[in-house]
């Protein structure tokens, strides 16, 4: 685990995300990343973005990867969907687990929300993208980070 990492979260937080990706990808076709920076370099949805590509997120079967990013120094953080969800969701689609997050985030509850995300992006995306028998894991469950 990275400095950073040990910064924002313990090592069981760690684990615990891990495997929430793990279970929420199991209902669904689609990935779910979380990236953890310090800062954020420029706008929030610029620098999502940014990553988003650089993890190669872009690059699933389904066009239906979500990015959580966070810059936890900056208290900035955005979720990223790829096209294939944004062809097939509401424009808000994302306000509701945004403002979960931001309210647990307030209270200094960065693990709890980022759980919360987790989870509701799985149930999110399982209305859409629901598991099927031959789906592949295509992208790591780890936090990335920069």
């Amino acid at each position: 685990m990275s400095l950073i990492q040990k910064k924002f979260f313990t090592g069981e937080e760690s684990k615990a995300i891990v495997n929430a990706i793990a279970e929420a990808e199991a209902m669904t076709s689609g990935e779910i990343r979380i990236h953890v920076e310090a800062k954020c370099k420029g706008e929030v949805l610029h620098r999502a973005t940014q990553i988003f590509y650089k993890l190669g997120m872009d690059k699933t079967v389904h066009a239906n990867a979500v990015l959580i990013y966070l810059a936890h120094d900056d208290r900035k953080f955005a979720i990223l969907g790829d096209k294939g969800i944004n062809q097939v969701v509401p424009a808000n689609f994302w306000d509701g687990t945004k403002e979960v997050m931001k309210e647990h985030f307030k209270r200094g509850e960065f693990y709890q929300g980022v759980l919360f995300a987790i989870q509701e992006t799985g149930s999110h995306l399982k209305q859409y993208f629901p598991h099927q028998r031959d789906d592949k894991n295509e992208l790591p469950n780890e936090i990335s980070e920069g």
